[in-house]
């Protein structure tokens, strides 16, 4: 998943809580929102998202819930743990970071209280983790 963004390399050297991959992974986790809610921009990459397009702070966790069990699996608490998050908060420190930076966009009615204990990482991530045999053929 890495790609190297010089952007990113910036905010981790101001703001060393999270791990660059953590960054990557919000990214990651932003485009796998959009499309589980038929939200994707359509054109080229990089251009400014529609308010169509936009995802919630509680959206975008949902499917960094998501993402992280189908990427990780039952590790996903650990690679979190490794990255410096902690709690969703952190996810809304990542987010504010890449907005702050002009690498992510938000409206004026998103703030870092939509991502204020939404949930319980190790809830989330462990206690409710299940293995969908379904998948496995």
């Amino acid at each position: 998943m890495t790609m190297h963004h010089p952007g990113l390399a910036d905010i981790v050297r101001r703001d060393s809580r999270y791990a660059y991959e953590a960054y990557e992974f919000v990214f990651a986790a932003l485009a796998h929102t959009q499309q589980l809610l038929g939200r994707v921009p359509h054109g080229e990459a990089g251009a400014e998202a529609e308010p169509q397009h936009h995802v919630s702070g509680p959206e975008l966790l949902q499917g960094v819930r998501e993402l992280a069990l189908r990427e990780f699996g039952f590790m996903a608490r650990t690679v979190f743990h490794m990255w410096g998050i902690q709690r969703t908060d952190d996810f809304g420190q990542i987010v504010f970071n890449l907005v702050e930076s002009n690498l992510m966009s938000k409206t004026d009615n998103d703030s870092m209280a939509d991502f204020h204990e939404i949930y319980d990482l190790d809830q989330a991530l462990q206690q409710d983790y299940r293995i969908d045999l379904q998948d496995a053929d």
